[in-house]
């Protein structure tokens, strides 16, 4: 059923492609007061796309619309760069609510922020009535006024990819301004407050936190109970604080895993919550992150947190998302899962990672 589903997707695209007379416009000076940028699917495909908004607004001083997934809204919904936020409900309806909005509201410009070809992202953007179409150069290019090239994603960072859309609004980055690019999330204050109690709560002194995330979004990249238990093991070698990460739903596997792992039948503790800003107040108290998960990495990147990840990159050669100027080290598979990544393999690469940073 997903294949005929796929197809039947690929083929309208297709025709929406074929039959689209949108002509380019030639560059020029243009007016930017309102724009909708959309961005759906995940967490960490939002929190990429922040620098580029947050450039644009500063530059600009328009009015930024973003239309969201419900998987990720909650990633611009605090950010001051962003004026309102439109939740896409993944429809037919959905699509053309969009375009209604972007009607509605007299949106000049219309911006896909997606790295790659969205079916749906493509019909909004095809089917609103607006000045401007704005996105990366891709198989769609014939639905937008004017693309950007898409950099090479074998040797470029997905957040440099984004901010090449920067160009089409006159906005370009020197050198320096690269250097100092970082991802934006701005938790509320109320989860900032209970991080730091939680913190204080269940380590004492004042020691370096490695925080231990366990949890990637699915199970292919869930590195296994027992290999988690020897890093725990391997942590409690030295002066350091383990704190466990994990999503809701993993929970159980995080009481496997700390459950009586420390001499004298002492736990590691872990932290969970349902609501991702949670999350995120608790990754800026540490001090070094181990990770499977691409997100997480990303809101490493805004406190400079040094991170360990560990990756499945399966049937691709695309460069792997790393967090944006941190210190960094990686172990990856090419394999479809974690599952059969030695411990001895990644603690030969974790080991020196980690003492360089708690000297």
């Amino acid at each position: 059923m997903k294949k005929i589903e796929y197809f039947f997707k690929y083929f309208l695209l297709m025709l929406l492609i074929l039959f689209s007379s949108f002509r380019r416009r030639p560059e020029g000076k243009k007016e930017f007061q309102k724009i909708l940028f959309i961005r759906l699917n995940k967490i960490g495909d939002a929190l990429v796309t922040t620098p580029l908004l947050h450039k644009i607004k500063s530059e600009l001083k328009c009015r930024i619309y973003v239309l969201a997934d419900k998987k990720n809204y909650f990633v611009f919904e605090n950010n001051p760069s962003v004026d309102r936020v439109i939740i896409h409900h993944k429809s037919v309806g959905g699509i053309f609510d969009a375009v209604r909005f972007v009607s509605k509201e007299k949106i000049d410009t219309v911006v896909d922020l997606h790295d790659d070809v969205s079916t749906t992202v493509s019909f909004i953007v095809a089917l609103s009535k607006t000045s401007n179409k704005f996105g990366l150069e891709k198989e769609n290019k014939k639905i937008y006024t004017a693309t950007v090239p898409r950099l090479n994603p074998m040797n470029s960072h997905v957040v440099y990819r984004i901010l090449e859309i920067g160009k089409l609004f006159g906005i370009s980055l020197s050198a320096q301004e690269n250097k100092n690019i970082t991802i934006h999330y701005y938790p509320r204050e109320e989860s900032i407050k209970n991080a730091e109690q939680y913190i204080q709560k269940r380590f004492r002194e004042n020691k370096f936190i490695v925080g231990v995330n366990i949890s990637a979004g699915s199970k292919a990249r869930f590195w296994g109970v027992e290999n988690y238990r020897l890093l725990l093991n391997f942590l409690s070698e030295y002066d350091v604080y383990s704190l466990v990460l994990c999503s809701p739903a993993d929970l159980y596997l995080a009481n496997e895993i700390t459950f009586r792992i420390l001499p004298g039948n002492r736990e590691v503790p872990f932290f969970y919550s349902p609501a991702f800003d949670d999350f995120a107040s608790i990754m800026s108290k540490l001090n070094l992150l181990f990770t499977p998960d691409t997100a997480a990495i990303h809101l490493a990147s805004i406190k400079r947190l040094p991170v360990f990840g560990i990756y499945v990159q399966y049937k691709t050669e695309n460069l792997i998302w790393s967090p944006l100027n941190s210190d960094f080290e990686y172990i990856k598979t090419r394999e479809a899962t974690l599952k059969n990544v030695a411990f001895s393999k990644v603690i030969e690469k974790f080991k020196p990672f980690l003492e360089k940073h708690i000297k």
